[in-house]
């Protein structure tokens, strides 16, 4: 049998602990506890260093003379969230979500210095109890083009329901100064059946999208008193739903 070498972590650990017989008892605990604390220390900082997670360009963020901020739901500071990256879900990631560079944004393992993790290489997030997953254009597609990017997505079944959010950056001026600030955030909606992107945003569009279903849906929507004007998420989130289900 052939004998598989230890981890250097392990090795280490147990030279430690060779190395404590020479002491009292009280030196030895004291001393082996101390040191086997900065080994572990080391050890998980060098995994952190070497996680895939830690892969994206430098963040920097914006001049701060610029009024408001380009953030989601206007959260301008880093809370726990969550990610997919490279098909490995991470747990505890403090996050925040740039809406005008389209950009989600963390910490490296020092919790300092910030950078964006790499659109394409994130399969999904969830953020402030919202879940966002990345879209690509395929070139098949034809019904509406979207952009590639991050869309929050509102219901995820047969059918999905995705809204993009988005900010800018506009300057207004008077005869005595320049005001750089941006705007309020924007949602765009879109519903994707089969293959294809549609952009909605009425109970008439949306509906039209659904036609072949669209009597039982209007039933539905009367029975249950959906007013979409009203929260349009969570209307194309139950219609979506039923749709799913009739279409069993």
């Amino acid at each position: 049998m052939i004998n598989k070498p230890l981890p250097c972590f392990f090795i280490v650990c147990i030279l430690l602990s060779n190395h404590a017989f020479g002491q009292t008892v009280t030196d030895d605990s004291t001393m082996q506890k101390i040191a086997i604390g900065h080994v572990v220390d080391n050890y998980n900082t060098s995994i952190g260093q070497m996680s895939r997670l830690y892969k994206g360009p430098e963040y920097e963020f914006y001049d701060p003379i610029i009024k408001g901020n380009a953030f989601f739901l206007d959260v301008n500071a880093f809370k726990p969230g969550s990610v997919t990256y490279d098909g490995i879900y991470y747990a505890n990631v403090q996050l925040m979500y740039d809406i005008n560079k389209d950009l989600a944004v963390t910490l490296l393992y020092n919790g300092f210095s910030k950078y964006s993790l790499i659109n394409s290489r994130v399969q999904s997030f969830d953020l402030l109890n919202h879940h966002f997953v990345y879209v690509a254009p395929d070139s098949t597609n034809t019904g509406t083009s979207v952009d590639a990017g991050f869309y929050e997505e509102i219901y995820g079944g047969k059918l999905q329901v995705l809204t993009r959010w988005s900010k800018s950056i506009q300057n207004t001026s008077t005869q005595t100064s320049l005001e750089t600030f941006f705007t309020t955030a924007k949602k765009y909606f879109y519903l994707k059946k089969g293959n294809n992107y549609y952009s909605t945003g009425s109970l008439g569009s949306f509906l039209d999208i659904l036609k072949d279903k669209k009597k039982e849906l209007q039933q539905y929507i009367k029975a249950n008193k959906i007013k979409f004007k009203e929260n349009p998420e969570k209307a194309m989130y139950m219609i979506a739903a039923e749709y799913d289900q009739l279409s069993k």
